[in-house]
């Protein structure tokens, strides 16, 4: 169960990068972080009520609720905040092959702080996905592509350059908070075995700091009015996804290891990069290592969820 709800994330958060080079304006413009953080706190308490009244409400634990906040603070403000920016600056193939360093930090975050073990097939296919990520890159960054937004060529670039781009910076950054978040997460699970509880609370915490943080930086202030006082259905359409991605990829740690979970949902790289070639058919093109990226991190996938079957 855990690696299917994996997957299904993997997909939404996908879904939700291209989503966002659709609805986001230019650099500096609102790129609809908070508007995301709101529809996370909204589906998750509806479900939280859900379950609450089919089920009973949880027992509520002061620790665990601890690392909820801590959680949300991590991946629903600073991992979103970041993540959507970096898909803003450097578009949505390259944020999410940058953002996946988060699978080899919750690996070794998943091994040195909650002692979890790697069997032979996990450590070969995570091998495999990484393979995957180094080869995506360095196309991605090498490679002479067309622009995302306009269709037209990119203009020469040094890898220097390209890396000088701050969207280079807030995609690692997004990746650890995202790791250390996902610790965190775990340790809540297994003090309040409540995902939609912990995925509320924590958005709480999360967009409660993202006001906090408008009081000093214009930006934030734009994005929370933009959020409540314009309509954009791209916007709103990945907030939902990543909202789901984000629920869904927490429930999967109700049910296996943060490093699992981390590996299996390394698949959102390449769902990404062929939903960008489907909706901009005519400004990327499937070349020879984008095929053999997708090839190995869909082999590195497929070993470790037959290894869990």
């Amino acid at each position: 169960m855990g690696e299917l709800l994996a997957l299904l994330s993997a997909c939404c958060f996908a879904s939700a990068n291209v989503t966002i080079m659709r609805g986001a304006g230019p650099k500096g413009e609102d790129n609809g972080a908070f508007l995301s953080i709101l529809i996370t706190l909204t589906i998750s308490a509806m479900l939280w009520i859900f379950f609450g009244l089919r089920d009973g409400w949880p027992r509520l634990d002061r620790l665990g609720m601890l690392w909820f906040a801590g959680a949300g603070v991590l991946t629903i403000f600073i991992g979103r905040v970041f993540g959507y920016a970096s898909v803003q600056h450097i578009g949505a193939v390259r944020a999410s092959a940058v953002k996946r360093l988060s699978p080899m930090f919750s690996v070794m975050l998943g091994v040195l702080v909650l002692g979890e073990s790697l069997d032979s097939p996990t450590i070969i296919g995570m091998l495999l996905i990484f393979s995957s990520f180094a080869v995506l890159l360095k196309q991605s960054l090498t490679a002479r592509a067309p622009s995302e937004e306009s269709g037209a060529p990119r203009p020469a670039q040094s890898l220097v350059t390209m890396l000088t781009n701050i969207g280079f910076f807030y995609g690692p950054i997004s990746a650890l908070a995202y790791a250390v978040g996902y610790v965190a997460r775990k340790q809540g699970l297994m003090l309040m075995p409540e995902p939609a509880f912990g995925t509320m609370f924590g958005s709480m915490v999360g967009a409660v700091v993202f006001v906090l943080a408008a009081r000093f930086l214009d930006s934030y202030r734009h994005a929370i009015r933009s959020a409540l006082t314009t309509f954009n259905p791209w916007l709103l359409a990945a907030g939902i996804l990543s909202s789901t991605g984000q629920i869904l990829y927490f429930s999967a740690l109700s049910y296996s290891s943060i490093s699992r979970v981390a590996l299996i949902s390394s698949m959102e790289v390449f769902v990404t990069m062929f939903l960008s070639i489907i909706l901009f058919r005519s400004r990327q093109q499937l070349t020879a290592p984008i095929l053999l990226a997708g090839g190995l991190g869909v082999a590195g996938t497929a070993l470790i969820v037959l290894r869990a079957g």
